[in-house]
């Protein structure tokens, strides 16, 4: 039986995740679960999966949540250093699907304290990529992705020489505004975005989704998760959303990994790695599909695929700039502070102020941080400048 942790619980991969674990209760024993703000969900969440420990980041949240959990031996503690605490106890899988650079912190402690890091988060590897691998090098833990993008690629690439890779493809769906023009684009709205076709996610990821940033980020994550250089690394737009990523090799020929739209599959392969284990996913009926589709990404229409090449070229503490003014312009575009395609104006004016400055190759969490808050405010003063 593996003792497990799950971070960011409450979250949509941490609701999946829950599912597959409470369908395999004598595979798993669940020691933390974590949740932001959402008391009520993080107490059925512990309840369900009999979890030693549940941890709130909102230190208000504590006494809603001890209420909730009361008679239940479940311990309770809340607020940043107690996630932190809660990362460093020893497990054999810690699944982190904290969304954001809040999640980046922790993705660097259970990688201490873990047999498998089974991560969800993408600023852990876009922020901080020389650090986590270097983590896991140091304590010998295993690095295990779950994107449904990194998982494919992942096992494409299972029993083969990367050095051999010379191709790996991206799939993205294109989201909800796939055929539409920049005319239009301009004018769409927070809730209209969210709307994905394909595939069920948070707010956040779902816009992120829909203006090709969450495709921008994988592209810088599979970069430093596979060692990769940028120039082999492309993004094909795939609307059904079945072929999850290819590799291509150097004898030309190209490996598919294929499945339903649905991130069940990659998380059980994470928490039941190195074994494969039934999952109650639906096959794929290929006479019902009938096609599969496939067109270049238009980048006057999804200029954060351009922007990702460029960070991965600057190197150093690019990432972390570009995910910073992502994520501050997505929190402007949600308070309807700035237009749905003024989020890519704001990336690329921080990439270009950031690189004029120092971008060492090696640095530190330290460093991390103070490019963070630096990026945020920058990006705030240039949309007040405007």
């Amino acid at each position: 039986m593996k003792t497990v942790s799950l971070f960011g619980a409450t979250g949509s991969i941490g609701c999946t995740s829950t599912t597959i674990l409470s369908n395999q209760p004598d595979n798993f024993d669940v020691v933390v679960v974590t949740g932001g703000a959402n008391a009520e969900q993080l107490a059925k969440t512990a309840i369900k999966l009999a979890a030693k420990h549940a941890v709130i980041a909102d230190e208000t949240k504590y006494d809603a949540l001890k209420h909730l959990l009361s008679g239940h031996g479940i311990a309770v503690s809340a607020g940043r250093a107690a996630l932190l605490d809660a990362a460093e106890i020893p497990v054999d899988v810690s699944l982190q699907a904290i969304v954001g650079f809040a999640g980046v912190e922790c993705s660097l402690r259970a990688a201490k304290s873990s047999k498998v890091l089974a991560l969800a988060n993408k600023e852990s590897l876009v922020c901080a990529g020389p650090l986590l691998k270097q983590a896991c090098t140091d304590n010998d833990t295993i690095l295990l992705p779950v994107d449904s993008e990194h998982s494919a690629i992942f096992q494409c690439l299972r029993g083969e020489q990367i050095k051999c890779a010379e191709r790996i493809i991206l799939t993205a769906s294109g989201g909800p505004f796939l055929n539409h023009s920049n005319d239009e684009l301009k004018s769409v709205t927070a809730e209209q975005a969210a709307k994905h076709p394909r595939w069920s996610m948070g707010l956040r990821i779902s816009i992120d989704s829909a203006s090709m940033f969450n495709k921008a980020m994988e592209l810088i994550e599979t970069k430093e998760l596979f060692d990769v250089s940028p120039d082999q690394l492309e993004v094909i737009i795939q609307p059904q959303s079945i072929i999850h990523s290819m590799v291509g090799f150097c004898d030309g020929s190209i490996m598919a990994h294929m499945g339903p739209p649905d991130m069940s599959g990659a998380i059980g392969y994470a928490l039941n790695h190195p074994e494969r284990l039934p999952l109650p996913l639906d096959r794929l009926d290929f006479g019902a599909l009938g096609r599969l589709d496939f067109q270049h990404v238009n980048h006057d229409q999804f200029p954060a695929i351009r922007l990702a090449g460029d960070a991965m070229r600057m190197s150093g503490l690019a990432g972390a700039v570009f995910n910073a003014a992502k994520e501050q312009a997505l929190d402007m575009f949600l308070a309807g502070d700035i237009g749905f395609l003024d989020m890519s104006h704001v990336v690329e004016q921080s990439l270009e102020h950031f690189q004029c400055g120092d971008n060492p190759i090696k640095f530190s969490f330290t460093d991390i941080v103070e490019t963070d808050l630096a990026t945020r405010a920058f990006a705030l003063q240039s949309i007040k400048g405007r």
